[in-house]
């Protein structure tokens, strides 16, 4: 059989320059109306029994090419298992070796989380006690941006994921949140929705996560720099969750991501913004604190340099958030690699540790939501 190499699918990306014996060189296909590219995930069928070598000719003009050095290829035959597989990063190539013993294997730049299982998500967590759906809007490509609503106390939380459709893990880390939020034996479970109500939306860039997206929408934008003035030609998504934050108000708010690079988890805040204090500044401080002495799944020494005092982003949504509400806005971000001070030599940081983390997260809101 000849080698065969697919990516038609729900999220697939990658396309093959050639096969020449046991080496297989690929290309990562750019977002659409964008420059953006680093996911990938393809299907490889008609090799079993061979040592195959991938070649990913154009990694050097990714988007972030400096997280390549360290990172290891995701490897599935169940597409529910997805382990590290070594990988090399020399002249602009990132490059990966493989001995092929099942009919078909599938590789993704990080554990795929499809449109489907999104909507098994939705459907299974619109169906819990206390649960309520609401669909916010529409995608240009015409898909639907799920709400989920639960709780009833007065402190207003959005947990918000998957402006960077490439971003897996932040939906794994959604699903993690859903379950323990619906998990009516959890004693944090009842004091959080008692005195809080969640508002979470577990995918707000649909269209680039069905397409195959590193980071854009279906017409080519980043979402995270919308927030400031989001329309409905560009970034219909951000507007219809901006719209209804409006309605609710915003006291707490995370804002779910990947990073290419960084081997760890880590936050990142709203300094610079024009209306800072350093009362909610110290709410974030010390959620992160709190969260370090919860979970070894988090750090604090790693991160993103803050920003100087009036140089805020307000078109990236925790800086608007911020602003708009002085609301306790962050982001979260979980790697592409490991998180290196707990890691784990076999799977990465995987779906299974981003649910891990999602408990942490909300255990450490819980011990704080009076206080916010």
């Amino acid at each position: 059989m000849s080698i065969q190499i697919n990516a038609a699918f729900d999220g697939g990306n990658i396309r093959v320059v050639a096969i020449d014996g046991d080496r297989v060189d690929l290309e990562i296909v750019t977002d659409h109306l964008s420059d953006f590219y680093q996911w990938f995930h393809f299907r490889l069928a008609g090799a079993k029994g061979r040592t195959l070598t991938f070649r990913i000719l154009n990694a050097a003009g990714a988007a972030y090419p400096f997280g390549w050095p360290g990172y290891k290829t995701r490897w599935s035959t169940d597409r529910a298992h997805w382990r590290t597989s070594d990988s090399e990063y020399a002249d602009g190539v990132l490059s990966f070796t493989r001995a092929i013993d099942s009919d078909i294997v599938w590789f993704a730049y990080f554990a795929p989380y499809s449109m489907e299982r999104h909507h098994d998500l939705v459907t299974r967590m619109a169906a819990q006690p206390g649960v309520s759906h609401r669909e916010l809007g529409v995608t240009l490509d015409g898909q639907p941006i799920d709400c989920l609503t639960l709780g009833e106390g007065p402190k207003q939380v959005w947990l918000y994921a998957r402006q960077h459709p490439g971003e897996t893990m932040a939906e794994w880390w959604m699903e993690g949140a859903l379950e323990k939020l619906t998990d009516l034996d959890d004693r944090t479970t009842h004091a959080l929705r008692e005195k809080a109500t969640f508002h979470i939306v577990p995918n707000m860039n649909p269209d680039g996560s069905r397409r195959g997206h590193l980071r854009t929408n279906a017409a080519g934008i980043n979402l995270n720099r919308e927030w400031h003035s989001p329309t409905a030609e560009k970034s219909p998504e951000v507007l219809a969750v901006r719209n209804r934050m409006d309605e609710t108000g915003v006291d707490f708010a995370m804002d779910v991501h990947g990073d290419e690079a960084i081997p760890a988890n880590f936050l990142a805040g709203f300094e610079g913004i024009p209306s800072w204090t350093d009362a909610l500044g110290e709410k974030f401080y010390d959620f992160a604190r709190r969260l370090a002495k919860t979970t070894p799944e988090f750090q604090l020494d790693l991160g993103y340099e803050k920003s100087a005092p009036g140089k805020a982003n307000l078109a990236m949504s925790t800086n608007q958030l911020a602003e708009r509400f002085g609301a306790v806005s962050m982001t979260l971000e979980m790697p592409f690699k490991d998180h290196d001070a707990n890691a784990d030599a076999e799977f990465g940081w995987s779906p299974a540790r981003c649910k891990v983390l999602a408990h942490a997260c909300l255990d450490t809101l819980a011990g704080m939501i009076d206080e916010i």
